[in-house]
Parts: structure tokens; sequence; C-alpha cells
């Protein structure tokens, strides 16, 4: 029998490549349980100086044509939702107050990038609320508990070095973006393929030239 593992998946839910993501995270083998932490990925672009891909104008419009195209490589159904970006903290934290696990996850990313719905708009957070089993969207969206959990989650994935989402982390490991999987995958099988001189020697190539801020 191996030895159970856990892992954590670091998403936002304002990243269509979380909505991507998630589905393939069912092909961990049995013995990997996956945290999920919800984080606000705005958090983590202002700490590490990033510009997200909307703010791009020629990016978004890529970023947009690429997910949908990519959805439908995978055989997801996929509807952008009437604004991107737009405000998720409400959604963030009603998913924190429903449990953060795998059907609280699934089930606010399926209303946005599936069904293409505004979770900045109170009807749907109501809706939302009631799929999830919580009584009075209202009192848990503004629950100082709830709130400090994602500023604590958030804190926590920069802390990590954490820097995008969807991330999987495995250890100290990060493995970032919707694509990444069978890297993590193929981490989780061989770790001792990514300790050998290429990979060693790619932690430390030296910076030849900075870009000034």
């Amino acid at each position: 029998m191996q030895e159970a593992v856990k892992v954590s998946w670091v998403f936002d839910i304002i990243s269509p490549f979380a909505y991507l993501a998630f589905p393939q995270l069912s092909r961990l083998p049995a013995h990997v349980s996956v945290e999920f932490v919800p984080v606000l990925l705005a958090g983590l672009l202002r700490h590490f100086g990033q510009l997200g891909p909307a703010e791009i104008p020629s990016k978004r419009r890529f970023t947009y044509r690429f997910v949908l195209w990519r959805a439908r490589q995978l055989g997801l159904r996929m509807r952008m939702p009437p604004v991107h970006p737009f405000n998720p903290l409400a959604a963030l934290r009603l998913l924190i107050a429903a449990g953060s696990d795998r059907r609280a996850a699934g089930t606010v990313l399926d209303a946005v990038f599936r069904d293409g719905r505004d979770v900045s708009d109170p009807a749907v957070i109501a809706d939302l609320a009631r799929l999830l089993g919580i009584a009075d969207p209202q009192v848990a969206i503004t629950d100082p508990a709830i709130k400090e959990r994602l500023r604590a989650n958030t804190d926590w994935a920069i802390a990590r070095g954490i820097f995008g989402v969807p991330t999987v982390l495995i250890g100290e490991e990060l493995f970032w973006g919707h694509d990444a999987l069978d890297m993590a995958l193929d981490y989780l099988r061989h770790p001792d393929a990514f300790r050998d001189p290429l990979m060693q020697a790619a932690d430390t190539v030296p910076i030849g030239v900075t870009r000034s801020r």
C-alpha cells in the first residue's frame, strides 16, 4: 500500500484556467488527497508585481479565445461570464463558508464558467448559497472569520512562492497552470527525476539582465 500524500490545490474562481484544471484533479492517484485552498489572485499579482492576463488587451483577447478552444478540446462545456474580470470576493467567501471542499469548488467554478453566471450579482450568490446548503449568504460573506480565512489563505500562498492560479503544491514544489498536472503526476511517481543535475542547475541559472521597474 502506498503512503498517503496530501497536495494543495490553490485557485481563485476568477480564473478560467482553474475551471479547466478542476476536472483533471480526478486523475490524481487514490493515495493522494487534495486540500482546496481558495485565494485572491489579485493579492498574488499585487505582491509579485504582475499584471493579470486581462490587463493586457491583446493577451486578454487571446486568453478568452484560448480557454474556450481548450475547453472544446477537453470536452468541457464553457461559457464566459457576462463580465471578466469580476469581483470574486463574495463567491470566494461563500465557498469558504461551505467548507472549501471539492463540491464547493466545483459548484462555484461551474456557475462561473460552465453556466456563465455573474457571481457579483447578489441573486446569483443566493442561488449558490442554496446549492451549497448555506441558509444566509449575507451572514456568511460578511463573517469576519471567513474574510480572515481568505486573507490567510492568500498570505499562506504568497509565503510559499505561489504566484498564480491554479497551482498544485506538493511539499515545496509548485506546479502552475491548467496544463501542469502531468508534471505533478510525474513528480509524484518519480520525484528523483526532478533532482538530477539538469533540474538542479535550472534552480541556479544566473540572471543576465533585469528590467527596470
